[in-house]
This record gives structure tokens, C-alpha cells and sequence, in this order.
């Protein structure tokens, strides 16, 4: 239980940061407000939202049951975590949180935030090459290595039928 709430704390601090109060600043200093009216667009928004967030969630849950860790790299899991959303991508929660930014921006009508959604991806692609995934190596060797070699970083493989 204690992990749970560990990894409770760590995804508000980061969740509270990142993706709310830095996202808003961009969006207040760019004098857009939200939408006076919800139409098509807005919806879409809100459904690419909703589910980066729910990714998200996801993640951070099979994080804490898997893996027996937190999301935070200074409090890791435990146990190798290929579960869940990581049987797709290497980086779910990531993408998760990238696509509840372009989400938001989606909604909002705003080039300024997509700006900020793609520099939060791109930050994040450069703190996994560089950082995460030798610290991954490391840490789970061989298991990791296989994980690497048949499960892609960012987006999913398409799957393909076996048999008649």
C-alpha cells in the first residue's frame, strides 16, 4: 500500500507540473481561454485527452502491482514491467501524457500548446535515449535487452494474423 501511495504522490507532482501548470502558463501567456462553445473539435480534444490520461493511469497502476515501484526514476520498480500498456510500447506513459497535452491543445484551438506538447515529447525521447533506457539495461540486463528487441519504443506494431 505504501508504494501505492509513493507512486500516488510522484504522478501528482508530476502530473500537477507538467502537464497543468506549465500548459496553462502557455496557454494563459497566449491569451487563449477555454472555448465558449464545445463543437466537434473540442470533443475530439477531450476524448484524446481523456484517454492520454487514462494511459497514463493505467501505467502508473501496473507500475505499482507489476512492478512493485513508482514512475518517479528515483524510485523505481522493482521488478521489469512489460505488462499492461508496456506489452505494446516501451514508453506508455509517456505517450500517454503527450497525447493528453495535444489533447488539450486540440481543445483549446491552440498552436502554442501543441508547441509545448511536442517539446515535452521531444525532451522525453532525449531523457530515454540518454538517460532511461542504459539505466534499464543495467538494471534488468538480458530481459530488458529481449524486451527491447520485440516491443518498440513509441508506437505499436501492427499485428499480424498467424494461421488459416
Amino acid at each position: 500500500m505504501f508504494v501505492l501511495a509513493r507512486a500516488l504522490t510522484y504522478a501528482t507532482l508530476f502530473i500537477g507540473l507538467l502537464l497543468v501548470f506549465l500548459p496553462a502558463r502557455v496557454l494563459d501567456s497566449a491569451g487563449i481561454r477555454a472555448p465558449a462553445t464545445i463543437g466537434p473539435v473540442q470533443v475530439a480534444g477531450a476524448v484524446m485527452a481523456a484517454a492520454g490520461a487514462l494511459l497514463a493511469l493505467a501505467c502508473i497502476l501496473t507500475f505499482v502491482f507489476v512492478g512493485k515501484g513508482t514512475p518517479a526514476p528515483f524510485d523505481p520498480p522493482r521488478r521489469m514491467v512489460a505488462a499492461g500498456p508496456y506489452r505494446f510500447v516501451r514508453n506508455p506513459m509517456y505517450a500517454g501524457a503527450g497525447l493528453a497535452l495535444l489533447g488539450a491543445a486540440v481543445y483549446c484551438g491552440s498552436w502554442e500548446l501543441g508547441g509545448y506538447a511536442a517539446g515535452f515529447l521531444l525532451v522525453t525521447h532525449l531523457f530515454v535515449v540518454a538517460y532511461e533506457e542504459p539505466h534499464l539495461r543495467r538494471l534488468f540486463g538480458a530481459d530488458y535487452e529481449r524486451y527491447c528487441s520485440v516491443t518498440p519504443r513509441w508506437l505499436p506494431r501492427r499485428r499480424t494474423r498467424t494461421g488459416s
